[in-house]
């Protein structure tokens, strides 16, 4: 049996909730063996949450850059590093590992700022270890299966793209830790709603449809008073070849709590998935009635079985999606797969360009901007 990969983490300590996602996701297939951290910027925390988890007290860290430095010392040392931390530490954390040889599995959006993106590209394509972006929507088997379908012409030439992620949760002021930093630029960056869950939308309407997005037209609010990134965005998309998008991610519409939603149009047919309801797709080839697709059923592609672990009828999601990615990632650091389908830092470099491009655009009310 093959070892598990020695997992160290930067940020995800008590009380973190997107630490403890990718925690559980790395240990569904039993990939990975958490064995090291610098779980927080407060070292009192960082070794409080070590202990919590079971860390020695010698592979709990005050730091990343310490961390960086020792573990690629050791023998037994961590061989990659999840790091889960606001968005404006991703790329120095990053960097610390990526240069010594550790591979890196990053949450999204990739950084805080378009600069940044830009530097993390770079530093990447010098690194001889790995990278991969958890934008997680992409692990989903039927979001898989979608995106094969398009690939096989099953919707024919693709024309219209509608994609949306409302959530309610910063309806009003909220003051807690997850609030805190999604509303404070300098650790978010620029976009808040746009940069939160719209990177979702925009990445999952790139994934399944397979098309370039060329230019982009945004109108972007702060509804509630005194917040100072955007909390509703809605953006017209224009893709290389013609097909036209539209995506409103919004923060602030009471009654949802995670509605990501994706309908595609082509010339043959259409397809709808929504994340809430993620075990069943609608698929409406042009003239015929409409057909439903469900996870793990019949005519699910072999080459997208392996993501699914529990027969059809019962559900599997979130948790599911994010371990999917872990699982790519594992074959992708061992060699046994190449990592086709996993978002990679030019999804992460193109995300932060359409926050920055939405910012832009809607200052200038509304003007179109190139993502080139």
């Amino acid at each position: 049996m093959t070892k598990p990969i020695r997992l160290g983490m930067v940020g995800g300590g008590n009380d973190a909730f997107i630490g403890a996602v990718h925690r559980i996701a790395a240990r569904i297939d039993g990939q990975y063996d958490l064995v090291a951290g610098a779980l927080s910027s407060s070292p009192e925390k960082a070794r409080a949450s070590g202990q919590a988890l079971g860390l020695a007290a010698d592979r709990t860290y005050d730091d990343y850059k310490s961390m960086a430095i020792r573990e690629a010392r050791l023998k037994d040392g961590v061989e990659a590093v999840a790091i889960v931390t606001p968005n404006h530490v991703h790329f120095d954390a990053a960097r610390e590992f990526l240069k010594r040889g550790i591979h890196v599995i990053c949450d999204k959006p990739l950084t805080s700022t378009l600069a940044d993106a830009k530097k993390f590209v770079a530093l990447t394509e010098k690194s001889d270890a790995k990278f991969i972006l958890t934008h997680n929507y992409t692990g989903y088997p039927l979001v898989r299966q979608a995106r094969q379908m398009v690939a096989a012409g099953d919707l024919g030439e693709i024309r219209v793209i509608q994609v949306e992620y409302p959530q309610d949760w910063l309806t009003e002021e909220v003051h807690n830790k997850q609030a805190e930093w999604r509303t404070d630029p300098s650790r978010s960056g620029a976009g808040g709603s746009t940069g939160d869950i719209g990177t979702h939308a925009f990445n999952l309407a790139c994934f399944i449809s397979g098309l370039t997005p060329d230019s982009l037209s945004a109108d972007i609010q702060s509804f509630v008073p005194g917040r100072q990134v955007d909390d509703n965005a809605h953006v017209m998309l224009r893709f290389q070849g013609g097909a036209r998008g539209m995506l409103w991610c919004s923060q602030v519409a009471p009654g949802n709590e995670n509605g990501l939603r994706i309908r595609i149009y082509g010339s043959k047919g259409g397809i709808e998935w929504a994340q809430e309801n993620p075990n069943v797709m609608a698929y409406s080839p042009f003239g015929e009635p409409t057909r439903l697709i469900t996870r793990a059923g019949n005519g699910m592609p072999p080459s997208v079985a392996h993501l699914t672990r529990t027969p059809g009828g019962h559900p599997e999601g979130y948790l599911e999606g994010f371990a999917n990615i872990y699982l790519e990632a594992a074959a992708l650091i061992r060699g046994t797969g190449d990592g086709a389908d996993l978002p990679t830092v030019y999804d992460g470099l193109l995300g932060v360009r359409f926050v920055d491009a939405c910012v832009r655009s809607s200052a200038r009310n509304g003007a179109w901007i190139d993502l080139g």
